[in-house]
């Protein structure tokens, strides 16, 4: 019953930035790490950013530099901070985690789980 509700994407111009947010819900036990992942029509969907429970992080090559994620663990959300922004980051963006949760049955289980995305738009 976990679910990942992304927000904060939209319309900017060429060299702004945008903020997103993906807040999980449900009975987590934890997050074990949590992804940005981006989409465009017609192509496979990347990994942008990945952040471990101990804090450590991953970029793609095309945004290290200008996009940061950060994990808020009280609140069991994720962020990506994204300073200057370029045509080719619109895409559909999507939080993914590595989530341990509290399953109907009462067990402890691991597993990925998906947010339905947030059009980000990058005009020239």
């Amino acid at each position: 019953q976990v679910q990942l509700v992304e927000s904060g994407g939209g319309l900017v111009p060429a060299g702004g930035s945008l903020r997103l947010s993906c807040a999980a819900s449900g009975h987590i036990i934890r997050a074990d790490a949590m992804s940005w992942y981006r989409q465009v029509p017609g192509k496979e969907r990347e990994l942008v950013a990945t952040i471990t429970s101990g804090g450590t992080t991953n970029y793609a090559d095309s945004v290290k530099g200008r996009f940061t994620i950060e994990m808020d663990n009280a609140k069991k959300t994720v962020y990506l901070q994204m300073n200057s922004l370029k045509p080719e980051d619109t895409a559909v963006y999507y939080c993914n985690a590595n989530i341990v949760a509290l399953q109907y049955s009462g067990e402890f289980e691991a597993g990925y789980y998906w947010g339905q995305g947030t059009q980000v738009t990058v005009s020239s």
